[in-house]
This record gives C-alpha cells, structure tokens and sequence, in this order.
C-alpha cells in the first residue's frame, strides 16, 4: 500500500504518494498544476530519495528581501553536523545527555527553537541541510553529493563534467559491501590508492579524474562527449548488500551508466588485495549556479570549516574559503584573524555526524562536549548574532540521517529570550522560535544583528 501525504495551503491543495518500491516514482499532484514526479520511497531505508523538484507544494523560493536589506551587525553560524538526536525509552539525545554548560547558558540567554531542514518526514542530505541554513530552498536548488566534494576540493570542475562523491570501501567474499568507509582508511593509507586510480583508470573517449577529499571519502569526475548526470547512485547506504548496478535515469544517461560500470569494474582490479578494494558511488552531478549569498543578504562572508564538501556548499553560494585549520581551536583562531574582514562566518564541526553513523553514542556525547568548551572563546569574538543548531539529525540509534527535527539556539543583544535554560531537543521544543523550516531562521538571524528595515509605511 503506498503512503499517501496531503497538504492544504494558501498556495496550493495536493497529494504525495510514497510508493514502496523504487522502481516506481512518487507522483505530485496539485489541483493548480499537473502530476508530476518527485522520487522514491526505498524499501530498504525507509527513506525518500527526491528527484526533480520544481515547485513542491506550490513553493517559491525564498520571498526576496533585498530591498530591505541595510548594514548591521556580524552572524557567525556554528553547525555541529548531526546534531539533532531520537530519544526513546532507555535514553535521551546525545544532546540532552552530554554536559554542555556553555551552551546551556547561551540557550538560557537567548532563544531557542527547533529546525526542519526540507519537510516533515523528509531526511536530509548535509547538501539540501547546509543550504537550508543558508537560507537557500533545498526543494529549489537541489545540488549532488559529487559537485559539492568538487568545489570542496577545488576542482576545476567544468560544463558538462559529471561529478560523484565515492566511497572507498570493502565487500566480502560474496561481493557484499562489508564496510561502506573501509574502517574509515586514513588519510595516509587512502591518498596512494586514490592516486592509482586517477593514474590507472582509463576509458577511450572519456577522461577519469580521482581526487581524495578525506578518508574515505573519494570524487569522481568523468569527462567527455554526450554524458548526462541522471544515473543512479551504486551504493546500497546499508552493508550486507551488495552495491547496486549504475541505472539510466533518463535515455540520455545511458552511455554515462556504461561508462560509471566500466569505471567500478576497473577499481576493483586496481585495488584487489588492498583493504579498501572498491568504490561505491553517489550524487552524480554536474555543476550548477547558485544565486550569490551576497546578493541575497548582502553579507561578505568566510567559511573556517575543515571538511572538504562543506567548503564545498559554502563557496558555491560564493561564500570565502579561508585556509583550512587543523581542529576546532585553529578554526575559532582563524575567525578571531579575519573578524574585521567578514559580516558572517560560517563554522562546521563535523565530528559529531561521524559519531552518530558510527551508532557510538559515548563519542558524540563527547563531540558535543568538545564543541561546547570551545564556546567561551566563540562568545568572546562577541558577534551580534550567533547561530547554534546542525544540518540534521544523525541519531546513533540509527546509524544515519534521520528526519527528526534539529535543535536551535540563537543569542545576542536583540535575539530576545524565552523560558529555556538548556540546549536539548525537549527543551527547544518549548523555546521561544517554535518549530519552522530551516531556512526561515536565516531572516531572523539578519532582523535581530540589525541589518532589515521596516516593511511597508
């Protein structure tokens, strides 16, 4: 039986059906438009994969809000990647659980809320998450895994390349997938491998480009006449399973799944007897634009984040790179360097959602913890108004990203402040910002460091 979601809105009245079974697509209806199709249910996951999204639910995009725009204050926005967690009958949420006395004043001084990155029941990918805090659509601006680890790594990625962000992984004897990150290789290991590949693979009339971004972490970037992006992901997301064929999406990919096939088939000769012997693909893509973040808010701003991808999402918006810092204090060092250079600066600490897929709840209640003893020296840089929340959720119960909603804080002198003296999921819930979308706080965060005038007379 398909799952059948409904909405009512000024903008619109429709239904998504959620059919389980991936080889059917979720069609959207709307009494002011035509069915049209919006993704899959996979049956394995229990997620939903989005295709092409023009206008879900009768959505613009973000109302424009340039002609109210003025100088102010500094925003500086602190993402720990997975935050938000799932409580159930023998534990609270990472969150709730660790010792965070910086941050709970800060949630005591300000107010809080809680995020939803795309929609209720929607879970989000770190791409369409970070563009949501950025106040960008994500139903809007929909951007594969493979071209944001391309603009991470600074690739020249150009028209028509087609892009994917891989995993370096092991399979068993059964050619199952026994671990989608290959015990999370190192830096030192993987490097070498990755480099074989780029040097190894070879297609005749394609040109094959491998870059490390981290770990395990893998770009694939294909090159060459005729190919199309909509190919099917290969990896499963699950072990046990073994990795799925490339699939055309669309008649035009066809030559580009042949050449994705090709691709993996010479991976696995290239890396047989190594630990991390095969690659799993996903988020194929090819570059986009993105409207400018200082055009939309007209803020100049910097990103400090370490891992590639997430450099990635925030140059595309055309946010500034400053140089990569080695942990949480170089990055705070980094921001105390530019803080006259810059209106907003964007901080990502990524270890967090590293711990929640891993299912190790004791490592990210610590991660929490880590974060929260460096907020002193985030407070002292005395923005006008900071940002404090995640992409999404990854609970460790789970070992995944989950639909649940993500915690927020947001303090300084304008912010206001509720009756929540601690930063938890429970406590948000009753906080002062409500439960909104995601991209709705990045207006107030401008509204309260000054920078919106008044509407209308």
């Amino acid at each position: 039986m398909p799952l059948v979601l409904t909405w009512l809105s000024t903008a619109s009245f429709g239904k998504i059906t959620l059919w389980p079974d991936a080889e059917r697509a979720c069609p959207l209806t709307e009494a002011q438009g035509p069915e049209r199709d919006i993704g899959t249910l996979e049956p394995d996951t229990g997620r939903v994969a989005l295709g092409q999204t023009p206008q879900l639910l009768g959505r613009e995009d973000a109302v424009d809000i340039t002609p109210l725009l003025q100088p102010g204050g500094k925003i500086l926005l602190v993402v720990a990647d997975g935050l938000g967690g799932m409580a159930d009958a023998v534990h609270d949420t990472e969150l709730e659980q660790a010792d965070t006395p910086h941050l709970d004043r800060l949630a005591a001084e300000g107010v809080t809320g809680l995020a939803t990155p795309v929609l209720p029941g929607i879970t989000p990918g770190s791409g369409p998450g970070h563009l949501a805090l950025f106040g960008y659509d994500p139903l809007q601006h929909e951007l594969g895994r493979g071209v944001l680890s391309a603009t991470g790594v600074e690739f020249d990625l150009r028209p028509g390349d087609v892009a994917a962000r891989g995993n370096l992984a092991t399979f068993d004897d059964d050619g199952n997938v026994a671990d989608r990150r290959a015990g999370r290789i190192d830096d030192a290991k993987a490097e070498p491998l990755v480099a074989r590949l780029d040097e190894g693979v070879r297609i005749d009339g394609v040109e094959v480009f491998f870059r490390h971004e981290a770990s395990h972490r893998v770009l694939l970037v294909v090159r060459g006449e005729g190919l199309d992006p909509r190919v099917s992901d290969t990896d499963p997301e699950i072990e046990g399973r073994p990795p799925k064929a490339p699939e055309a999406l669309d008649p035009a990919a066809r030559h580009t799944a042949e050449v994705v096939a090709e691709v993996e088939r010479q991976v696995r000769e290239l890396l047989a007897g190594e630990p991390a012997h095969g690659l799993l693909l996903r988020g194929f893509d090819t570059l986009q634009h993105l409207p400018s973040f200082t055009d939309r808010y007209g803020l100049h701003a910097a990103t400090v984040a370490i891992y590639p991808m997430y450099r990635g999402v925030a140059h595309l918006v055309g946010m500034d790179l400053l140089p990569r810092p080695d942990d949480l204090d170089g990055q705070v060092a980094a921001m105390a360097d530019h803080w006259d250079d810059y209106d907003y600066f964007f901080l990502h600490h990524k270890y967090t959602d590293e711990a929640g897929h891993d299912g190790d709840r004791p490592r990210k209640v610590a991660e929490i913890e880590r974060l929260d003893a460096a907020m002193p020296a985030i407070r002292d840089l005395a923005p006008d108004v900071l940002v404090v929340t995640g992409d999404h959720a990854t609970p460790t119960q789970l070992h995944a990203h989950s639909w649940h909603p993500v915690p927020v804080l947001m303090w300084g002198p304008h912010v206001g402040r509720d009756h929540v003296d601690r930063f938890g999921e429970r406590a948000c819930l009753q906080g002062g910002l409500g439960q909104r979308p995601t991209r709705e706080f990045m207006p107030l965060a401008l509204a309260a460091a000054g920078r919106l005038r008044k509407y209308g007379a």
